[in-house]
C-alpha cells in the first residue's frame, strides 16, 4: 500500500484520496455504501466542501462511526469572518464531528493573510485555537495565488489541479511544495472527466511522492478500479508514457477544464460542460451527450448575452464565449450526422 504524507501536517494516508464532489449526484444510500466500501478497502482521506450541496452530510452519515480512523478535509468560500464561523459550524454538524482535520479556503481570488483587512485568516487561527480545525489549507486554480500561498508560509497544504496534462509551471508548484514541506493535494486528476485512462492517471500522480490525488468518485465501478491500485499500483511504463504523450497532443491548447468557476451564467448556460462538449463527445460514450436533455442545454448557447462574465472569471484565461460557439457548431454537425465521433 502506497502512502503519502501531507507536508508538515503529519497526515499520512493512502495514495488514493476520495474526492466527494460527485456523490452529491447520488442518493444517501448509494453514497454511504460507496464511502464505506472505500474506507473498508483502505482509503482514509476524504475531501469535500461546504458548497458541494449535501456531500458533507453524506460523508457524515458514512464515517461517523470511524471518525477517529479517517482524515476529513472540507472547504469554506466565506468572504467575512462571520461567514467563516457560520459555515464551519454547519460543516461540523453535517460531518457529525467536533473537529475538521483540514479546513481550506475554497479557491479565493487572493491569498488570505493576517492583517489584510478581511479577518479571514485570523478567523482560521481562532478556529484552530478552539480545536475545531487542526490544519489550515488553501485550494486554487490560479498559479499566482498558489505561488503566493506557498511563499507565505501560512498554509500547511495546497490543493491545485494536477494531472498528466500539467504544464511545467504546475509541476514547479509540486516541487516547491516539497521544498517547503507543504502538502500538495491534486484535484482534477482526471481533468474533469476528459482523462479516461485511470492507470495512466495514477501512474503520473505516483511519480510525485508528495502528491495526494483525490479521485472524484460517483459509481462503484470507478471506485473498484482505484481500489485495485492499492495492492497493485500502476507504474510509469513506456507504454503508459506513450499513451500520455498522445493524450497531451490531443488535449493541447485551450480547452475548458470544467472547474465551474465561471458559473452561474445569467443566460442559464451550463458553461462548464457546454464549453467542452466537443471533447466530451469524443472521450466518453457519445450517446450520453446526445440526449434530448443535453441538446436543450446546448441550445441555450444561442441565448448568450456576450456579457463576458464567464471570460472574466475563468482562472485559465480562456475566451469562454468563443469556446461555447465553437463547441455548439461542432455539436450541431454531430447531431446532423455531418461529423462522426466514432
Amino acid at each position: 500500500m502506497v502512502k503519502v504524507t501531507l507536508g508538515s501536517t503529519g497526515i499520512t494516508v493512502n495514495k488514493n484520496g476520495f474526492g466527494a464532489l460527485p456523490i452529491q449526484r447520488i442518493g444517501d444510500t448509494d453514497a454511504v455504501k460507496l464511502i464505506q466500501k472505500a474506507y473498508t478497502a483502505g482509503v482514509d482521506f476524504f475531501d469535500t466542501a461546504r458548497f458541494y450541496t449535501d456531500s458533507e452530510k453524506k460523508l457524515g452519515l458514512a464515517l461517523k462511526d470511524v471518525r477517529d480512523k479517517v482524515y476529513i478535509a472540507t472547504k469554506t468560500a466565506a468572504e467575512t469572518p462571520e461567514e467563516l464561523k457560520e459555515q464551519l459550524e454547519i460543516s461540523l454538524r453535517n460531518l457529525q464531528t467536533d473537529y475538521i482535520d483540514l479546513y481550506q479556503f475554497h479557491n479565493p481570488s487572493f491569498c488570505p493573510k493576517p492583517g489584510d483587512g478581511t479577518g479571514l485568516y485570523e478567523a482560521m487561527l481562532e478556529a484552530k485555537a478552539e480545536g475545531k480545525i487542526r490544519h489550515i489549507g488553501i485550494t486554487n486554480h490560479r498559479l499566482a495565488v498558489a505561488n503566493e500561498a506557498i511563499d507565505s508560509g501560512l498554509y500547511e497544504t495546497l490543493q491545485f489541479p494536477f494531472c498528466y496534462l500539467a504544464t511545467e509551471k504546475d509541476i514547479e508548484l509540486v516541487q516547491k511544495c516539497k521544498e517547503k514541506n507543504m502538502g500538495f493535494i491534486a484535484m482534477k486528476a482526471l481533468s474533469g472527466g476528459l482523462i479516461t485512462n485511470a492507470k495512466a492517471a495514477y501512474a503520473f500522480e505516483a511519480f510525485y511522492e508528495n502528491v495526494l490525488p483525490i479521485w472524484g468518485i460517483q459509481r462503484e465501478q470507478e471506485l473498484d478500479e482505484f481500489l485495485s491500485f492499492i495492492d497493485n499500483p500502476p507504474e510509469m511504463t513506456e507504454e503508459i508514457k506513450a499513451f500520455i504523450e498522445k493524450d497531451k497532443k490531443e488535449l493541447s491548447g485551450d480547452f475548458c477544464r470544467g472547474c465551474g468557476y465561471c458559473m452561474p451564467c445569467p443566460a442559464g448556460i451550463e458553461i462548464n460542460n457546454c464549453a467542452r462538449m466537443s471533447l466530451l463527445l469524443r472521450r466518453s460514450p457519445s450517446e450520453l451527450q446526445l440526449t434530448k436533455e443535453v441538446q436543450e442545454k446546448m441550445k441555450k448557447i444561442e441565448n448568450c448575452l456576450h456579457c463576458n462574465q464567464c471570460k472574466s472569471k475563468c482562472p485559465y484565461g480562456l475566451d469562454t464565449p468563443k469556446l461555447l460557439v465553437k463547441n455548439y457548431e461542432d455539436y450541431k454537425k454531430v447531431l446532423a450526422g455531418e461529423v462522426s465521433v466514432k
